[in-house]
């Protein structure tokens, strides 16, 4: 109720700017600076034509030329493109991760190391062979879009993927097991059901594709070749839907976005299992702090909920380590996340945004997430 009073009164006292004629006085002969405000003068022209009151999004009157109608780095399809136009990006992620936690509660290694959870016709043993102690997720993402109309835009995003993780054994030595190549391959299409003058409504058709190995192998740490468990592996084995429907609202120095996101694999894979289903909502704000709205900061909150896989591999010892086992999958999770977007001439943009959760309640022994970043360049046509 507080931030919705605070966005109101922002939306309610926010006056729209009066843009003056600027006077320039350049010297006679100063090519450098003829170059300089040529740039200056093309820069602003070009993104989105502010003056004109429209964008590259197809945006126009309090909407148009600002950097906030895109979302912030770490949330896609959230904005369109007019007919015709096309955007490239570049987004790099990592997600970091220590320590075990079950529920709410931290575990220690060796905590880690004697709690198992034995499922129904599993011969039971009193302890796991050994534990994970950290990971990193790092993603490489390319992601293409063109305007198909003004309200309908296409969109593809291949992934490079490398996951690492430390693990240490019962007999107290440690390992390192990392698994990197192509993920599951994202694809769909946006559509702009509702474009008000401050406000829009866009649904996502979103889809991925099983490209991404669930069978890549590694000798480490038992001698012999065998399968990642379940948190290494790079793709999902399924085709997946991951419907959205976002909500936008714009005022002169700053914005809201709602987004309600699901994760829904459709069938089981060639490894006999699916994985959990997720479901996601984001609310964030985002404030201008410059006269040209090239500058804006960000805050997000996001829920997540993630069920147990359905299934298992049968190739993966349950009771061998806690990643290997489908029934410690899911969980909930409360994060926070901070970011600041920069657009730069030529339609080019720059977002950063870091995260980290202030709840998560793991299902039965799980590595714990500490926090997670996104970068991100775009250039639109």
């Amino acid at each position: 109720m507080i931030l919705a009073t605070f966005l109101f009164s922002q939306a309610a006292s926010a006056q729209l700017p009066v843009n003056l004629p600027s006077s320039r006085v350049v010297a006679l002969g100063s090519d450098s600076v003829f170059d300089l405000v040529r740039w200056s003068e093309f820069g602003r022209a070009s993104d989105g034509q502010q003056q004109g009151g429209e964008s590259a999004g197809g945006h126009g009157g309090i909407k148009g030329g600002r950097v906030d109608t895109h979302a912030p780095a770490f949330l896609v399809g959230e904005h369109v493109h007019k007919a015709g136009g096309w955007m490239f990006e570049y987004k790099y992620s990592n997600m970091f991760m220590q320590g075990n936690r079950a529920g709410t509660r931290n575990l220690t290694p060796q905590q880690s190391l004697d709690f198992i959870g034995t499922p129904p016709g599993v011969p039971a043993q009193d302890f796991y062979v050994a534990t994970p102690l950290r990971m990193t997720m790092e993603m490489h993402m390319l992601h293409f879009m063109r305007g198909v109309t003004d309200d309908v835009t296409a969109y593809i995003m291949p992934m490079w993927m490398v996951n690492t993780m430390d693990h240490l054994r019962r007999d107290g030595t440690d390992f390192t097991t990392s698994n990197g190549g192509f993920s599951d391959l994202h694809f769909g299409a946006l559509w702009r059901v509702y474009n008000g003058s401050s406000d829009e409504w866009i649904v996502n058709f979103h889809f991925s594709a099983p490209t991404g190995d669930i069978a890549n192998r590694t000798s480490i740490p038992m001698g012999m070749p065998g399968e990642f468990p379940y948190s290494m592996r790079l793709g999902h084995g399924t085709w997946d839907a991951l419907p959205a429907i976002t909500y936008r609202s714009y005022w002169e120095r700053g914005s809201l976005g709602l987004q309600g996101s699901f994760g829904l694999p459709m069938g089981i894979n060639d490894s006999d299992y699916r994985v959990g289903n997720e479901y996601r909502a984001n609310a964030w704000f985002s404030q201008l702090l410059d006269h040209d709205k090239r500058l804006a900061l960000t805050l997000r909150i996001e829920g997540l909920w993630r069920s147990n896989f359905v299934g298992a591999d049968p190739e993966l010892n349950p009771n061998m380590i806690s990643t290997a086992d489908p029934d410690m999958r899911g969980g909930e999770f409360l994060n926070l996340g901070y970011g600041v977007m920069y657009m730069l001439p030529g339609r080019r943009r720059l977002k950063f945004e870091v995260t980290h959760p202030v709840v998560q309640n793991l299902r039965s022994v799980q590595l714990e997430t500490d926090w997670a970043l996104a970068a991100s360049f775009s250039k639109a046509y």
